[in-house]
């Protein structure tokens, strides 16, 4: 049994908190891990280190491995095409380089969800697999509890209609699929939770890999015949498959589709109005995080990263701070989001890529202010890390330290800094800060020169391969 964890994605509906380089699964939203960590931590319970594997691209593949450093399985997709290219790219690294045989299950989980109790959910991971050795193709899905208009639903059959070979899983109910139904309106989805048969698609899936190619081959033609190459072919080839999800490609038209209802809490935090009901609330109803002080103020959402928020007599209202944009909307009109980053990035808005504090596979750097010819950053050296070795031809760079001690290479120098003892960097000079020790090293860059931007370095070595 085998997890594959989708990390590929670069949702924007969490702006600007989420932004494209930095998307919501490297997010800390629910507590001191980031989604992807939860979602790795909660099926390590049931799976071993090296039966995970994470789908990802080389954009975010220092993130994952800052996050899972204990896992070796991370397969970078070549490019973003969906979920069904993504999972057939998977399975083919589970057969060709793992050695699985065609009666191994595979399990697909989105990396970014937030489930209570794991404990639960787990057993109805491991019911499913029992489904999935049967030859079901399982979906999973989520007893609605309102009118929701932000999820695509899944109408099940009122009655089950598939009989287990395992009595111990005979005490669950599973259902066979009618149909998959793409977001609904209001009155829609309100339709849906009064009839009792639909629910929400949790987007987390169970099949033998045997199963899974055997409805490549009758329902995507195109994924399949690549999924006859061999690896390196595939790897060559895999843009020609259809950016398509797994629900178009397969779900929506196999009739081997059997729907697992969960009892228990799900939120994919698809949008801030999910994040609200995912966060603690105080009597008002408001979700608090940061500095925020309230008056005469509902039901809202007030997320603040650095400086004092105050309201007066808000309602209904989303506000969200970060150290460069903020973000002010109805509750309800949060799927608007993604509008509003379309025209960002059409305007070329470094704020739609880019969040203020930028992640390297070696710590990372937040720009604390910039103006003509000067730019000043807090760089963060994790432990055992370095940069690469490196030249600037147009900046030169002044280093303080702050916290921990830096060893630092600067042309044919190699030296200690400890807190309050700074070194200067002088144009095209050859220069490497590294961090031995055990806790991270902070420094602040000054940096002057008539170019600032991040592609003027030219690398002579890289621990990264970058």
């Amino acid at each position: 049994m085998k997890a594959l964890i989708l990390a590929g994605g670069s949702g924007t509906r969490l702006w600007p908190l989420s932004r494209k380089n930095f998307p919501k699964q490297f997010l800390k939203l629910n507590g001191n891990d980031s989604l992807l960590r939860e979602t790795a931590n909660r099926l390590l319970s049931i799976f071993s280190k090296n039966d995970l594997v994470i789908m990802t691209n080389s954009e975010y593949q220092f993130h994952v491995k800052s996050d899972l450093r204990e896992i070796n399985h991370i397969l970078l997709e070549p490019e973003s095409r969906n979920t069904a290219p993504a999972i057939a790219f998977g399975l083919k690294y589970c057969v060709e380089q793992l050695g699985c045989t065609e009666e191994e299950i595979l399990l697909v989980f989105p990396s970014d969800h937030v489930i209570r109790p794991d404990d639960q959910f787990l057993e109805y991971v491991q019911f499913a697999a029992g489904l999935a050795k049967q030859g079901h193709l399982v979906t999973f899905g989520i007893k609605p509890d309102r009118p929701e208009t932000g999820y695509g639903y899944i109408k099940a059959s009122s009655q089950s209609s598939v009989n287990s070979q395992q009595s111990k899983i005979t005490e669950k109910s599973y259902l066979r699929v009618e149909k998959f139904v793409e977001k609904p309106n209001a009155a829609t989805a309100k339709r849906y939770v009064e009839e009792g048969n639909y629910f929400w698609n949790a987007g987390i899936f169970a099949f033998s890999i045997r199963t899974l190619m055997e409805e490549f081959k009758r329902h995507s033609p195109p994924i399949h015949t690549i999924l006859q190459m061999n690896w390196n072919e595939m790897i060559s080839q895999f843009h020609q498959m259809p950016a398509i999800s797994i629900d178009y490609a397969i779900m929506e038209k196999s009739d081997r589709v059997v729907m697992l209802p969960m009892d228990l809490y799900w939120n994919d935090i698809g949008s801030w109005d999910s994040l609200h009901d995912l966060l603690p609330q105080d009597a008002d109803g408001n979700a608090l995080i940061g500095d925020v002080i309230t008056l005469d103020t509902n039901n809202c959402l007030i997320y603040g990263k650095g400086r004092l928020l105050s309201t007066i007599g808000l309602k209904d209202c989303l506000v969200i701070e970060t150290e460069d944009a903020i973000l002010i909307a109805k509750r309800g009109e949060a799927w608007k989001v993604r509008e509003m980053v379309d025209r960002l990035n059409k305007s070329k808005r470094k704020e739609a890529l880019e969040p203020v504090t930028t992640y390297r596979p070696w710590g990372s750097y937040t720009v604390l202010e910039q103006g003509p010819r000067y730019k000043i950053k807090r760089v963060v050296v994790n432990p055992g890390e370095k940069l690469s070795l490196q030249t600037h031809s147009h900046r030169s760079e002044h280093w303080v330290v702050v916290k921990g001690r830096a060893n630092i290479t600067i042309g044919d120098k190699k030296v200690f800094l400890h807190e309050n003892e700074s070194a200067y960097v002088p144009k095209s000079t050859l220069h490497r800060l590294e961090n031995a020790g055990k806790i991270p090293v902070e420094i602040i860059e000054v940096q002057n020169g008539e170019y600032l931007e991040e592609d003027d370095i030219e690398r002579f070595s890289d621990e990264y391969g970058r």
